[in-house]
């Protein structure tokens, strides 16, 4: 199973295995107070399609279509698909407000059907 949480809220043991999929450390997040067992910063947007998305949902649309070229590119996906295939649960953190519109949600979308 495959959920996604903000990095925000409180650490729950129902989490599972925790892997933070942004590739900036959130802000005011302690590292350890915040049980990541896992940071993949490398499926996380480029820079770029970060800086432009900015989390504007009126570019979801075209967000989503760029992410999954980037991923689709990606070996990391392989490496994160292996060590997610280890675990019963898995929780994707991710630090964006909107909890529809953000990487955890694609990304979400394409381990799942793996």
């Amino acid at each position: 199973m495959i959920r996604t949480k903000r990095i925000y809220e409180p650490p729950a043991p129902e989490d599972g295995f925790r892997i933070l999929v942004d590739r900036l450390w959130p802000r005011g997040i302690k590292k350890e107070t915040a049980r990541i067992d896992l940071w993949a910063k490398e499926v996380a947007p480029s820079t770029e399609l970060r800086q432009w998305f900015h989390h504007d949902a009126g570019h979801w649309e075209e967000f989503e279509k760029r992410y999954r070229a980037e991923l689709k590119a990606s070996a990391a996906v392989d490496a994160l698909l292996a060590e997610i295939r280890k675990h019963k649960v898995v929780t994707l953190l991710y630090g964006a407000r909107d909890e529809q519109h953000n990487q955890a949600v694609v990304l979400k979308e394409l381990l799942s059907k793996h």
